[in-house]
């Protein structure tokens, strides 16, 4: 298997444990580890379809990547704006 495929399916694996744990009720969505989850497993995937390229999917990984950022940004600034 090429490492551009296994970078994609651990990046897969990362995004749908992050989304399991979430609907498991075990890790909440403003818990910062989620967002940084989904960012980090969508880099991955996004790597790998640079070298498979597939627009639609790029776009969705390029698009969940600008999402979690900002997920990533809001706990943040809520955290600074609470003390916490």
């Amino acid at each position: 298997m090429p490492w551009t495929n296994a970078l994609g399916i651990v990046g897969a694996a990362v995004v749908m444990s992050a989304y399991a744990l979430n609907q498991a009720g075990r890790l909440a969505s403003d818990d910062i580890r989620f967002p940084a989850a989904n960012l980090g497993g969508s880099a991955l995937m996004l790597v790998s379809l640079v070298f498979a390229f597939n627009l639609p999917s790029v776009l969705i990984e390029a698009f969940w990547i600008g999402i979690s950022g900002y997920g990533i940004w809001r706990v943040r600034r809520e955290r600074l704006i609470s003390g916490g």
